[in-house]
């Protein structure tokens, strides 16, 4: 599962190309992964945290970025002012980068006008833009706070000197059966499926599919067919809870001529 979560990860798109809204994007090294033995990731850490270790290995194998320090903690007294998450030296340039990992899943309501404002978690608790404001007020801001300053003139390395970057990689849900909505500046490529209300998944025109419901680390990866496929009863059964707890599963949904596809059932 390691290799595929790799796999997964490297195959997002980046949400943005360049530089937008201020942040520069981190340009990704291109690695061929036929040879790559990725090491035991935990399973019980968060997805975020797991996508830290994917990184962290796929720079590694790719020989053009070394790791000189990562999940560094920022204090001031006693209070916790955050956390940068890498600092990397390029091998071949020996310019010296903080980078901070996001990795997300949006669905896209058509109904906000403003393309920033439509991005948000399928629970419709997590904003792209409040996340653009703490990465542009918050995390970037650090690098140049006393603790940090200290830990890179021990490396030998002036904050001034660091470029600033964030490898933010998104996957992408649009309305079902509705015309994709626009989302310039950001990437089109980052579209990978649909979502659409739990009213609209009961309807008979999804009863002929089957259905798989991933665990939160396979919503990383493709759809593939060798999984326990449910009914379309038999998923609503399993995901009603859920929607009651106001918890929006993704689905693998399994079209009749075998096709696949990624779909959030939202509980609004």
């Amino acid at each position: 599962m390691e290799k595929e979560l790799c796999q997964g990860f490297y195959q997002t798109h980046p949400l943005w190309t360049k530089e937008q809204f201020g942040i520069s994007q981190f340009n990704f090294p291109e690695v061929h992964l036929g040879n790559f033995l990725p090491y035991p990731i935990p399973e019980k850490l968060r997805l975020g945290h797991q996508m830290e270790y994917v990184f962290e290995q796929l720079l590694q194998y790719s020989q053009t970025w070394e790791v000189l320090s990562k999940n560094i903690l920022v204090d001031h007294g006693k209070t916790r002012l955050g956390e940068l998450d890498f600092i990397l030296k390029n091998r071949r340039t020996q310019a010296v980068h903080h980078v901070e990992l996001t990795y997300k899943f949006y669905i896209v309501n058509p109904n906000i006008t403003e393309p920033i404002h439509r991005l948000m978690g399928p629970n419709r608790r997590d904003m792209f833009f409040s996340k653009l404001d703490k990465l542009r007020d918050k995390q970037f801001p650090l690098l140049f706070s006393a603790p940090v300053d200290k830990m890179l003139r021990q490396l030998g390395i002036s904050a001034a000197s660091v470029h600033q970057n964030a490898c933010f990689k998104a996957q992408l849900f649009t309305p079902y059966g509705e015309v994709t909505p626009k989302i310039r500046p950001l990437n089109t490529n980052c579209f990978v499926g649909n979502w659409l209300p739990f009213d609209a998944f009961k309807k008979k025109e999804f009863a002929d599919a089957q259905y798989y419901i991933p665990f939160k680390r396979e919503w990383v990866i493709s759809p593939v067919p060798n999984r326990t496929y449910l009914s379309h009863f038999e998923t609503l059964m399993e995901i009603n809870l859920r929607m009651i707890r106001e918890n929006a599963p993704m689905l693998w949904m399994k079209k009749p001529d075998g096709s696949l596809r990624k779909i959030f059932v939202v509980w609004w």
